[in-house]
């Protein structure tokens, strides 16, 4: 029996690992969903250049939490918002360099827990545009809402789908008059998740301003890795961005992507 031993604890410790994986190609499946049953906290680091006369550039922070609620035995509700921590220099003319918040979008997407016919998976609800920015320079000075939703489909190693919304502005946030809103958001997407863990996405983020009749389309292309740090699952991505199509004040050209997703699977600490 204890020449067996060292076996089964080489037995126990591959069966370990092997769950492991398969744990964190499961949670890098699950990241690909945007409204998927579980928590999680990007910190989402971009970065532009080419911005106006200037050539000003921008680096800011994404924080994204994504938070599902149970309403009923068949029913989710996910909730999304996105913060955003900019530092950005001659990106508006003549004004120089700003830092603090931006406007917060949030979204609340009623989804079903079960995927529809073909493994289409859904969610519809309301967007809403808080005017959480620090600077007039970092923000639009409106309250905003409109509709938003999400649909995609699972297949095998492969996700692809499309998260769209469209929000105007209802009111002015202070005594300063701003141009109003009038913008559709497109995010067509890709992922393709290996047995490793590794995930490979491309997506645009378009924006249409129908005030103005002008398109922003960035592509991004990211890798990113889900693993463990100690008992945390999280997942860590690099990728870079092209600007195939902006306003004339836009950014320009190259940019980069880097994020640190933090994971919390129901029942896991």
């Amino acid at each position: 029996m204890d020449a067996l031993r060292p076996l089964i604890l080489a037995s126990g410790l591959l069966a370990a690992a092997a769950a492991g994986a398969q744990d964190a190609q499961d949670l890098a499946k699950q990241v690909s969903n945007p409204i998927s049953s579980l928590i999680s906290v990007p910190f989402q680091y971009n970065y532009n250049d080419g911005y106006g006369p200037q050539d000003g550039h921008q680096n800011y922070v994404n924080i994204q939490p994504v938070i599902p609620f149970t309403l009923t035995p068949k029913w989710n509700m996910i909730v999304r918002t996105i913060v955003p921590v900019i530092d950005q220099s001659d990106v508006v003319p003549g004004t120089g360099s700003q830092f603090g918040l931006g406007d917060t979008t949030q979204s609340l997407f009623l989804s079903p827990k079960s995927p529809g016919p073909g493994g289409l998976i859904w969610g519809v609800g309301p967007a809403f545009l808080w005017p959480t920015a620090t600077e007039d320079e970092l923000g639009s000075g409106k309250w905003g809402v409109g509709p938003t939703g999400v649909a995609l489909v699972q297949k095998g190693h492969w996700t692809y789908g499309l998260l769209a919304n469209h929000i105007w502005s209802v009111a002015d946030a202070g005594g300063e008059d701003r141009p109003d809103v009038s913008s559709t958001f497109l995010q067509p997407f890709v992922a393709y998740n290996t047995k490793t863990a590794v995930t490979f996405t491309l997506n645009s983020e378009s924006t249409y301003d129908w005030k103005d009749s002008e398109w922003s389309v960035p592509i991004n292309a990211m890798v990113s890795k889900t693993t463990h740090i100690g008992k945390q699952p999280v997942q860590f991505g690099v990728g870079a961005r092209y600007w195939v199509e902006t306003p004339e004040s836009g950014p320009d050209g190259w940019g980069a992507r880097a994020i640190v997703t933090f994971l919390f699977p129901k029942g896991k600490s």
